[in-house]
């Protein structure tokens, strides 16, 4: 029944994206010849050939379409991935007629028409989609075209899995209870329906589509018992990885000659990535430096007036693969702070700090001229705080994957620092965002960052 429902929404895909396409060569047509919006230099090709070509690029469509994983349906399908298909299906379709019309000698021509068609046709068709999607979903929250499910195991992963599923309402799977060989009196309050072998009839009982398997590590041999269960049975299993402390960084599918691997260490911040986020660094920076420049330097007076010493403070810190650097900040203690206590964090009320120290500090001021750090290339503007070679050494060793913040640069804000976990506060916290932030980066995210920075962060009761 569920491969009935998702062939019914594939043909009804195929039907918006034809339709689609089609408004989006018609529509082309008009706005380049007909509307006068754009100027013409040469003779406007026949409305008619317009039309005659169409079924051409509708079956060219179509392939492009099927090559490019527009069609794979299934519940758990993100909009990233709709997105992406899209785009690739529009773009070979696009390639494709072009060859098509080269080929042919046809003589419909027009590289602004083309280039039109390829915009809206790639708009048209997501909109559709969206729309779809939409509709679906809201059916779905409402108890419409719902299955069922099961969940293997009982641990901290399975309960996960659960809480998700009910969270996540908008997919339509509802999971009505559990699976354990090994119940305990910490599961009494989870609906076990029975045992792994008991697994094939709950499935013919409960008319259940999907079987998920979150089971600890040490207990993974017995997911090939649950395969073998279900052998005579046509239902969706997933293993739902028990992977959590062993991926610091990112998580990725890949496979080798037939072979899977999944990477539990490998940093989205390479290739063109790098480049992207380099150029928002240094063009940022550079805007931020010149705009700020008369206030920095209305700082710096205050700091040489209100405490004898150096305006800046230099301190050894370690960021991209656990290199050190010399991090500026604007002096706000006194020159001997650590002469007699060592290195030590800032406690609230310190009192090491200047009185105009403790100004800079609590509004986070004294960070500004880390933008000339950036600028060298020792930091970003966004991504994990960095910290000191000795507290790292401590921390790496009591707090699992510390260490995998190093993956990327050091940055004068980040996502830890922007939800609060700043100064005295939880470290296993900070690293989670932190690991967050590198698993998730985007350039967006950057600009979102900053942008709660300026809104929220700059003034924070555990900056001291």
């Amino acid at each position: 029944m569920i491969r009935r429902k998702s062939q019914i929404l594939c043909l009804w895909y195929v039907l918006w994206d034809l339709l689609m396409t089609s408004a989006a060569w018609v529509w082309a047509y008009f706005l380049r010849v007909e509307s006068g919006f754009f100027p013409l230099t040469t003779t406007p090709p026949d409305w008619m050939l317009c039309l005659r070509n169409l079924p051409v690029v509708l079956l060219l469509a179509i392939i492009a379409y099927r090559i490019t994983g527009q069609y794979v349906i299934h519940r758990f399908r993100r909009l990233r991935d709709e997105v992406v298909s899209v785009v690739k299906g529009v773009g070979l379709m696009a390639l494709l007629v072009i060859a098509a019309t080269f080929s042919l000698r046809n003589d419909y021509e027009s590289r602004g028409t083309m280039l039109l068609f390829l915009v809206l046709a790639g708009l048209l068709i997501l909109t559709a989609r969206r729309c779809t999607w939409g509709a679906i979903r809201f059916l779905r929250r409402h108890g419409f075209n719902q299955t069922q499910s099961i969940i293997v195991g009982t641990g901290r992963v399975a309960r996960h899995t659960a809480r998700i599923l009910r969270a996540a309402n908008w997919m339509g799977i509802k999971n009505i209870g559990f699976v354990e060989d090994q119940p305990s009196r910490w599961t009494s309050d989870l609906d076990i329906l029975g045992r792994m072998s008991d697994l094939p009839s709950m499935i013919d009982k409960y008319q259940v589509s999907h079987v998920f398997i979150a089971l600890p590590l040490n207990r993974y041999h017995d997911a090939r018992r649950v395969f073998d269960n279900l052998a005579e049975h046509l239902v969706e299993v997933r293993l739902i990885a028990d992977i959590p402390e062993l991926a610091g960084v990112s998580l990725n599918m890949t496979s080798m000659h037939g072979l899977p691997m999944i990477s539990l260490r490998e940093s989205p911040h390479f290739g063109v990535n790098v480049v992207v986020k380099r150029a928002m660094d240094v063009a940022l920076s550079l805007v931020g430096l010149v705009l700020l420049l008369p206030f920095l330097f209305l700082l710096a007076v205050l700091v040489k007036l209100t405490s004898p010493g150096p305006i800046f403070f230099r301190q050894e810190r370690c960021g991209l693969n656990g290199k050190s650097f010399q991090m500026l900040k604007f002096r706000s203690m006194r020159v001997d702070a650590e002469k007699e206590s060592g290195a030590v964090w800032a406690r609230k009320d310190d009192p090491r700090r200047t009185w105009f120290g403790t100004f800079l500090r609590k509004t986070s001021l004294d960070e500004l001229p880390q933008l000339l750090n950036v600028l060298k290339g020792d930091m970003s503007l966004v991504g994990p705080r960095p910290e000191r070679p000795i507290f790292i050494n401590k921390f790496k060793k009591t707090i699992p994957n510390y260490h995998n913040r190093h993956a990327v640069k050091a940055g004068i804000t980040g996502w830890a620092q922007v939800h609060g976990w700043r100064g005295n506060t939880s470290l296993r916290k900070r690293v989670q965002f932190d690991l967050y932030y590198i698993t998730h980066w985007t350039p967006w995210l950057d600009l979102k960052i900053m942008f709660l920075t300026i809104w929220r962060g700059l003034i924070n009761r555990n900056a001291y």
